[in-house]
């Protein structure tokens, strides 16, 4: 399998190489060449099949032999290796519960195969390598996790300043040893447009050995397909007809692997793009016009973006073709008012708790089935709730109970640079630190 630069179709490279280099020429990311299909067998009998081997056969094809089989079935393992159920919260609403792995959020699943992936091609480099990340609140706390203490390896991470929850910042900023927290006066977009200047710069480069972590990187991206076969397995046990995926949406990696695993054959009556008050899809759906926005902060921090990354695979996905991407694709904006009112009424009528992010996703699918009642559905659970206590507990006076697994990362101290979203001072930091 090869990977073309959206930017630049000539340049072409393999897995490994697209996932230490993380992007192309031109800040351009990358892209598979083919899309293999899943075997109409395999997605009509899920059941019969573990999740480790669901998780193998998603991504053998996208690897192909660049790692060992039983290499790459020990990543996957490693991967999935924590529950994922799909849970009902009402007779049309279920709900994908993606926060069970360590840090408590959907992205451990593309963090830890890109952290077991790129350990292993790196094993016999002398050379120490820098992950580069930005995040808008959980990508940073999966990524360190994930790479915490791997030998050859620093993780620099770049959030926004009073932008990320406390659990959220003491996840990225407690662990210490080869973590590093960047603490930027701005926003997401601003931490990402750094990253992607950093990527850029000739003498950095040269300098440094440097990947990225974010959901540009191809080994980040394609795990996110594993957990919409996991649901499909579950769905198919309590359901006929296909489902509508909801899926909380902010740099739209997340809803963009459940598209390309659509287009391999999984089964899905439609996909909704919930988006909080960053509103940049749905509008992009009424006008055809895409137009990045200063990003608004919002209680669902994690999709506080104005400018998504990913939106470029999609549309490639899709041949740039507007009506087939309108015909499979609605997205709906929630804002904070909502977001509150939705924790509300689901944990009164449903006594279920949802997170900010997972409520923007329920109000979203619920207004799809208010206008098609005869279809039913599920949400991506994206976070734990106790990640965001003040907004949570607020909406149902009622106190969460942080998990044992934190208790101890809550005790540390925080430990961070604070920086402005000035690329001269991100170069001076790296070159310095390194």
């Amino acid at each position: 399998m090869k990977y073309y630069n959206l930017k630049d179709k000539f340049e072409a490279v393999d897995f490994k190489t697209a996932t230490i280099k993380s992007q192309g020429k031109d800040k351009g990311l990358f892209f598979p060449e083919n899309i293999p299909q899943f075997e109409e067998d395999f997605i009509t009998n899920l059941s019969q099949y573990s999740d480790q081997e669901i998780a193998y056969r998603c991504m053998k094809d996208f690897v192909g032999d660049e790692i060992p089989s039983e290499v790459l079935q020990t990543i996957v393992d490693e991967t999935v290796n924590f529950e994922i159920p799909l849970k009902k919260i009402n007779d049309t609403i279920s709900v994908l519960e993606l926060f069970h792995g360590p840090t408590l959020a959907f992205k451990d699943i593309g963090a830890r195969f890109m952290s077991r992936c790129l350990s292993y091609f790196l094993k016999d480099q002398n050379k120490k390598v820098t992950v580069l990340v930005a995040t808008s609140g959980d990508t940073g706390g999966a990524v360190a996790h994930g790479f915490y203490d791997l030998p050859g390896i620093e993780v620099v991470i770049l959030y926004p300043k009073n932008r990320v929850s406390h659990v959220q910042e003491k996840q990225l900023t407690a662990l210490g040893k080869n973590i590093f927290a960047l603490e930027v006066n701005g926003s997401f977009d601003d931490c990402q447009n750094l990253v992607k200047q950093a990527f850029s710069d000739e003498e950095i480069n040269n300098r440094l050995f440097l990947t990225s972590a974010n959901s540009i990187n191809i080994a980040r991206w394609l795990p996110q397909q594993i957990y919409y076969l996991l649901a499909l397995k579950q769905w198919q046990s309590i359901e006929q007809k296909a489902p509508v995926i909801c899926v909380p949406s902010g740099n739209f990696g997340n809803i963009c692997a459940g598209l390309l695993a659509h287009f391999r054959g999984l089964p899905a009556e439609h996909f909704i793009a919930a988006c909080n008050s960053n509103d940049i899809i749905p509008e992009y759906l009424q006008t055809k016009n895409f137009k990045p926005k200063e990003a608004l902060p919002t209680l669902s921090n994690a999709m506080d973006v104005g400018n998504p990354s990913n939106f470029v695979r999609i549309l490639e996905l899709f041949g740039h073709q507007f009506d087939s991407f309108k015909n499979k694709v609605s997205a709906y904006s929630t804002d904070d008012t909502d977001t509150m009112n939705t924790i509300k009424e689901v944990y009164k009528k449903y006594n279920y708790i949802l997170d900010p992010h997972t409520a923007v996703a329920f109000a979203s699918l619920k207004q799809y089935l208010e206008e098609n009642p005869d279809k039913k559905g599920f949400i991506l659970g994206t976070a734990h709730p106790v990640k965001f206590p003040e907004a949570v507990e607020k909406a149902i006076h009622l106190e969460i109970d942080i998990p044992e697994a934190l208790n101890d990362l809550m005790t540390k101290e925080k430990k961070t640079v604070e920086i402005n979203p000035d690329f001269e001072e991100l170069r001076r930091f790296l070159l310095h630190q390194n």
